[in-house]
């Protein structure tokens, strides 16, 4: 079953791609869930998903078309993150990260786009916004130095997005940005020991007095206000808010992870027995029927949440028209949202199929640790969402964080 919600504006030309893409990565699903508890246990995407991917145009969602790359839009991404998480969490993780650093890119200016893509059109991008670095002044540009975690990507990225801070910039619009540095500049520590997501590889990235040119520095506040450095403001994919769109990236996986899970209780419940009952048939059952039922109503409760932020986030892009604090602060709602509820979903397939959920040779517990883990990150955090939200509602803005 599918669920329609989508931007008002969104073209059937626009639909008939998006469909093309998932079926390239449903396509490609038996090679990644192949591949899973490899990536699992060597702590790494296999280089044969990654050309399979990008091969695919899977990598190339938010490229620039002056580049070659799709320029798609973020409901697009959630579908083709949801088809992929189906295989591998993992895999579906990279994925979405090194679109969403692309699509970071392409809010720079033409000269940094340039820098990234005019050499080498299929340059992937990874990084991590957090400020954990600083910029110091010099002719030209910054050195840039610090350390930046979790890196999800970067193993098969050419260029990063780095978080810093500028001590000489504090307290104006410029204090706060993201930077562009290639990867041949920067080390990777091998820090990602975590027993969920094992295999992004999302080391730390350090860098030590890397120059960055001005051109590649953009200011933060002014991206949460909708203020980009590219000069291409008719295409439409690098005109969706800041914020919203970096927190509803990382539902994709989650979706899929969830997908993945009711996949597998459909698959197993009509050929296994119910301990200590007279049910030789789970699916016979009305406690696994019933877990089937909230588990799957949970997934699609996810993808509704996704889904309505996405078509708010594309539709606001397609208009042209920057979506009001209120509006960014549901979005950021929707996003925690939908990750709770495929949690869940998740969690009650893993208790109707009992202690075996667990066992080393079932993916099921490979699903659970990974969104287990995935679910929880900073940008996801439902309470602090509920928070920004609540508070909104009743005409409270901006006193949680600037990153609405």
């Amino acid at each position: 079953m599918s669920i329609i919600m989508d931007a008002p504006r969104t073209t059937d030309a626009a639909r008939t791609v998006r469909a093309g893409l998932v079926e390239r990565a449903a396509a490609l699903r038996p090679l990644l869930a192949g591949n899973a508890e490899r990536t699992d246990r060597e702590r790494g995407v296999p280089d044969e998903n990654i050309s399979a991917l990008a091969g695919a145009g899977l990598l190339a969602l938010t490229r620039p078309a002056r580049y070659g790359g799709l320029q798609t839009d973020f409901r697009t991404l959630l579908e083709v993150s949801r088809e992929v998480g189906r295989a591998c969490g993992s895999s579906a993780w990279v994925t979405t990260l090194l679109n969403a650093s692309g699509w970071f890119a392409g809010l720079f200016s033409a000269e940094a786009q340039d820098d990234v893509w005019a050499g080498n059109p299929e340059a992937r991008v990874a990084g991590v916004v957090t400020p954990s670095g600083t910029a110091q002044v010099v002719d030209g540009g910054y050195r840039v130095s610090g350390s930046w975690l979790p890196a999800s990507g970067c193993a098969h990225a050419d260029w990063a997005v780095l978080g810093v801070t500028r001590p000489d910039a504090e307290g104006t619009p410029d204090g706060v940005g993201i930077v562009l540095a290639p990867m041949a500049e920067l080390t990777v520590e091998d820090t990602w020991f975590v027993t969920g997501m094992r295999g992004t590889a999302s080391n730390t990235l350090v860098g030590k007095d890397v120059f960055v040119p001005a051109h590649r520095f953009l200011s933060v506040p002014d991206a949460i206000d909708g203020r980009y450095a590219t000069p291409f403001t008719d295409e439409v994919l690098y005109r969706a808010p800041f914020v919203p769109a970096a927190a509803l990236a990382l539902t994709g996986p989650q979706l899929g992870l969830a997908a993945a899970a009711i996949d597998i209780l459909a698959e197993k419940a009509p050929r296994r027995g119910l301990t200590f009952t007279n049910y030789t048939s789970q699916a016979e059952a009305p406690t696994i029927q019933l877990a089937a039922a909230k588990a799957a109503s949970l997934a699609d409760s996810a993808q509704l949440h996704a889904y309505r932020a996405a078509a708010d986030l594309d539709e606001a892009a397609q208009a042209g028209v920057y979506p009001d604090y209120d509006a960014r602060a549901r979005m950021r709602m929707d996003a925690g949202m939908a990750a709770i509820h495929a949690r869940e979903a998740v969690r009650l397939v893993c208790s109707a199929q009992g202690a075996s959920s667990f066992g080393e040779s079932n993916p099921l517990q490979r699903i659970w640790r990974d969104i287990e883990a995935g679910s929880r990150h900073g940008i996801l955090n439902p309470e602090v969402a509920a928070e920004i939200y609540g508070k909104s509602l009743f005409g409270i803005r901006g006193t949680v964080s600037d990153l609405v």
